[in-house]
């Protein structure tokens, strides 16, 4: 239960980027909730009150590059860690703050369930032990991976006798999202641009399906013989479309869509159907569980990304402070709740 008299939880932002700063924006409102201390490395926030860099009022804490220094002197209850979606390139990140004996919530997809690579086993097996020996916890989550994807699913197969198989769709507008996403995913490019930043890596898909379909088989004891993260796919603008900041010709590239599967055998179990571009006439969010009794859920529209994936993060602090030591998904913690 809530305590309103208890102290308050103390929280070092690593990472002030946008989803950052928006998640500091939020923790500044939360009661109960309080920064004291805030990491980056950009040359132009260090040094600076974390209140300037966000553009409100002064806070008193200011940015630093010393991880060491400022979870030594803060002492914080919980790290909040939006920094990278691979875990090859936050796992050192990791490793320094559990090494402060220190919890951790972090927006890296590929934290959210590492097991389904050889390399996310192995550096998710060294995170596991040091949290476990430090006494603290980790997670990884955020809107997708972390909620819709694979923790909604989960809950949802609850009331189910049986499950046959689970097919997971999310369809937003693009043009309802921040620019820098709709630059992400290619919107305004031509086929063949788009082709040259797929291969170069510039625009990726979506980072942890292959997570999602992880956690789900985990959840439900499915061993799974394969999960097959299918080739990013152009979504071509049949007519002009545009949002305030990018237009899209027709013939162009309104975004992307993708699609991952979990096969037992020749058969998939569990279809991820990732969808987002530019003019999509319905924004929504479904699971559809084949079983006894089946289950058909939708959200429409879909959940906001940034808004969920912030909600997500802050919403975890508590069940993340109050769990066992160790590296834990989604699915081993309580229902995801809002927290007063």
């Amino acid at each position: 239960m809530f305590d309103s008299n208890m102290a308050e939880t103390k929280v070092v932002l690593y990472g002030i980027g946008v989803i950052g700063g928006k998640m500091a924006e939020a923790i500044l409102e939360k009661k109960g909730m309080k920064i004291v201390g805030a990491i980056d490395i950009d040359p132009n926030k260090v040094g600076k009150d974390l209140g300037d860099v966000l553009g409100k009022k002064r806070t008193g804490v200011k940015v630093s590059s010393d991880v060491d220094g400022v979870l030594a002197s803060t002492r914080p209850d919980i790290v909040v860690h939006t920094t990278s979606s691979y875990l090859k390139d936050t796992y050192a990140q990791f490793d320094g703050i559990l090494r402060h004996g220190v919890n951790i919530v972090s927006t890296c997809e590929e934290l959210s369930y590492p097991y389904v690579t050889e390399e996310g086993k192995v550096l998710g097996d060294k995170l596991d032990k040091l949290a476990k020996e430090k006494k603290a916890t980790i997670l990884g989550t955020g809107i997708n991976p972390g909620f819709l994807m694979d923790a909604l699913p989960i809950v949802l197969t609850g009331p189910c006798l049986r499950v046959d198989g689970i097919t997971i769709t999310r369809q937003m507008n693009a043009a309802t999202r921040r620019v820098p996403f709709q630059k992400k995913i290619g919107a305004g490019l031509t086929v063949a641009d788009f082709r040259k930043k797929i291969d170069g890596h510039e625009i990726t898909g979506h980072v942890g399906l292959e997570q999602s379909i992880g956690m789900i088989a985990g959840a439900l004891g499915w061993k799974l013989d394969e999960i097959k993260v299918e080739q990013v796919i152009p979504v071509i603008a049949e007519k002009p479309v545009k949002s305030e900041a990018i237009s899209v010709a027709k013939g162009s590239c309104a975004g992307l869509k993708q699609m991952a599967k979990g096969l037992i055998g020749s058969k998939a179990v569990i279809t991820l159907d990732f969808r987002a571009y530019i003019g999509a006439e319905e924004e929504f969010d479904s699971v559809v569980v084949e079983g006894v009794p089946p289950i058909r859920q939708k959200i429409s529209p879909c959940v906001h990304g940034d808004y969920g994936t912030i909600g997500m993060t802050v919403n975890s602090i508590p069940k993340v402070i109050a769990s066992d030591p160790g590296l834990k998904t989604m699915k081993d913690l309580p229902i995801p709740s809002a927290t007063p």
